[in-house]
């Protein structure tokens, strides 16, 4: 890469937003799509290197789908699960409920809740609540009604 393009590309992270969505007009000639910042960085860098050094070459695009075909079957669901929604093993988890400190830890299998073993986050929910929980919402990991 050359280092006006490393630059340009460096330059993204400390745009601002909305000179980012200008930039997205001037490179794709469209609106940008109301995603998150993240995105628009990944996709304007993307698009900046198209630019400079060309699209990827067909056979290349068909060979990577295949490859994506080969790890999910040919499935689209499965490649937008996100991977990484897990806390990493070791992480406590600290909730409060009617006036007392609970406490879960992550493990690389599942969870551990006063010394025991949980396969989910709902199990320990409904141990601590005595009612049906999603694990997820009530540690506050995720707000309710959201998608992983």
């Amino acid at each position: 890469m050359t280092d006006t393009i490393v630059a340009r590309l460096a330059a993204l992270k400390t745009t601002p937003t909305p000179d980012l969505r200008i930039l997205w007009r001037d490179l794709f000639e469209t609106d940008p799509p109301r995603q998150n910042r993240r995105f628009l960085e990944s996709r304007l860098a993307y698009r900046i290197q198209e630019l400079e050094y060309g699209e990827l070459k067909p056979a290349l695009v068909e060979r990577l789908e295949a490859l994506g075909k080969e790890l999910d079957g040919g499935n689209a669901e499965v490649r937008k699960r996100h991977t990484d929604d897990r806390p990493i093993a070791g992480t406590r988890l600290i909730r409060e409920y009617q006036g007392v400190e609970h406490c879960a830890t992550v493990l690389a299998d599942g969870f551990e809740y006063q010394g025991r073993p949980y396969k989910s986050l709902s199990a320990i929910a409904r141990a601590i609540t005595g009612t049906r929980w999603n694990g997820w919402v009530f540690f506050g990991i995720r707000r309710s009604g959201t998608g992983r």
